[in-house]
């Protein structure tokens, strides 16, 4: 069973909001991203994304693009990922983890092998930026009789039909991208963000995340009013550029932090 339902009910339970923090999987090398994803949930993170490295990640602005050639620099494959996540269950049982990546990594490794290897290594939930509902169904299945839940992106263009097509196959939670633009974008709507979060439930009864364009945390307590979750992935990827190696953990644990005090103040 994903780990991600029971996370949604114990916060909601508590009052509180999730807080998804987004790094690339071996970014900026793949033997730190253990210690990063530990130093996020240190700072409060209650869902973890991790990025699957990709040649042409099609979604993502400059930031998370210029994390994944890093990654591929190193040769971090999907099953290195994988492999991350099981090293990251020794010392972590209980956070939920979801990766985030494009089909082509998938349907190289093969859906059902990919499923049962995800499960095994830890996997939650997986995000598939371009696997339309539409075309989705087995994809679908095949993840959940392995336990994982299907996560979806909506936008502000999506249209009130696909809205009902990704509710019908979502679980977990849907993703609400918050503007018109790839990751990293600014100008972020929050009128906008809070008439399509209406939209939204009004066809899944799911928690529903909001990300891009969240890079403080103001913006994220002012999204957390409408939001189940609030996701930020290239504030911290700059933080990971930016931060030399020995204070990385701790730029990103703080950053974290202040995100999470910001939304549990609220």
């Amino acid at each position: 069973m994903s780990r991600i339902g029971p996370t949604f009910t114990r916060l909601k339970s508590q009052g509180r909001k999730a807080l998804i923090p987004f790094i690339t999987a071996g970014d900026p090398e793949p033997g730190l991203t253990v210690p990063l994803m530990h130093a996020l949930v240190a700072g409060g993170a209650d869902i973890l994304e991790l990025g699957v490295p990709f040649s042409d990640p099609m979604a993502d602005g400059p930031t998370i693009q210029r994390s994944s050639e890093r990654a591929l620099k190193h040769g971090v494959s999907l099953r290195q990922v994988l492999a991350l996540v099981t090293e990251f269950r020794k010392g972590d049982v209980d956070t939920p983890v979801v990766l985030m990546g494009y089909a082509n990594p998938i349907e190289a490794m093969g859906p059902q092998l990919f499923a049962q290897d995800a499960r095994a290594a830890g996997v939650d939930g997986v995000l598939t930026v371009d696997y339309p509902p539409e075309e989705a169904d087995a994809y679908v299945a095949t993840l959940a009789a392995h336990g994982l839940d299907a996560i979806f992106l909506l936008s502000p263009t999506t249209p009130e039909a696909r809205v009902a097509a990704v509710a019908r196959h979502a679980s977990g939670f849907i993703y609400y991208v918050s503007l018109k633009g790839v990751t990293g974008a600014a100008n972020l709507d929050l009128a906008e963000v809070a008439a399509r979060m209406a939209a939204i439930r009004a066809h899944a009864d799911l928690p529903v995340g909001v990300g891009f364009g969240i890079r403080d945390p103001e913006t994220a307590r002012a999204v957390a009013q409408v939001a189940d979750a609030v996701v930020i992935g290239s504030r911290i990827v700059q933080e990971v550029e930016t931060s030399p190696r020995e204070t990385l953990a701790d730029n990103v644990r703080n950053f974290v932090a202040s995100v999470r005090a910001a939304l549990d103040a609220a």
